[in-house]
């Protein structure tokens, strides 16, 4: 009997949650394993609402941590236009509590579901935490994380305060990470993505505190305006799989599940 592609497609999925649970076993762990419901529906839309959250300890250490840092300028920082640190760079390496929020299960768990076992995460794009300020006036243009499809990598999103649409909530666009490649960052100055109306049909993503979002780099998305009197903080962090191609300890990578293999035919 013939296998169609979809029934290929769920056995493949169910034999890589299958493996997940069986690695988190032999490990003693409690796992937050995706269901091949939902692992269809990231690849579908582009994105999923993880199902755990951080915990409130660690989401007030990372917040207590962002604000340390923000009062002392402790760079590599960005600040917006009237000179306010609202950014903080290179969260890696700025201590424990970064790193123990980039690399908990309520993260690694969901991803292995998405990327396999062996998953690094990546320094030299996202690896920042953002301060959106009650009256900053502004929203963030629509962009993709990465240009092409052959270089994507998967945005997690951590939201370290309520995201509401009143302050300023992440908007993406459904299915946008099927669409060509697009040269340059800013979607509102591509004429063929205005022609078609392409923007307009971004959705509000409403998270609450400690909540987290999967996303292919390649979907359309921005944040919007805070309206509110207080602020909006969140963390932005990259993953991939292993390349298994490379082989190498790359200095830009950091391997936080799993090992790095190597699967080259030059040997």
């Amino acid at each position: 009997m013939q296998v169609s592609a979809s029934e290929s497609d769920s056995t493949l999925l169910e034999d890589s949650v299958s493996r997940h649970l069986e690695g988190n076993r032999l490990r003693g762990e409690n796992p937050v394993v995706l269901t091949s419901e939902q692992i269809f529906l990231f690849r579908h839309n582009g994105f999923l609402k993880l199902p755990g959250r951080l915990p409130e300890a660690l989401i007030n250490e990372l917040k207590g941590a962002i604000a340390h840092d923000i009062a002392g300028v402790v760079e590599p920082v960005v600040r917006d236009r009237q000179g306010r640190v609202v950014r903080l760079s290179n969260v890696w390496d700025r201590g424990a509590p970064f790193r123990n929020a980039m690399t908990h299960p309520a993260v690694l768990d969901p991803l292995e579901c998405l990327l396999g076992p062996n998953i690094e995460l990546i320094l030299n794009r996202h690896n920042h935490a953002t301060l959106r300020l009650a009256d900053d006036g502004s929203s963030a243009y629509m962009h993709r994380d990465v240009l092409q499809w052959s270089r994507p990598i998967l945005t997690v999103i951590f939201y370290l305060e309520e995201t509401t649409l009143e302050n300023g909530c992440t908007r993406l666009v459904p299915g946008s990470h099927r669409f060509p490649g697009i040269q340059g960052n800013s979607l509102e100055g591509d004429e063929s993505i205005q022609r078609a109306g392409i923007l307009d049909q971004a959705v509000p993503l409403p998270m609450p505190a400690g909540g987290l979002v999967a996303m292919n780099s390649l979907v359309m998305h921005g944040a919007g305006t805070n309206r509110t009197a207080g602020t909006r903080i969140s963390m932005t962090v990259g993953y991939h799989s292993v390349d298994e191609l490379s082989g190498i300890d790359h200095p830009k990578r950091v391997l936080v599940r799993g090992e790095r293999i190597y699967g080259g035919n030059d040997r």
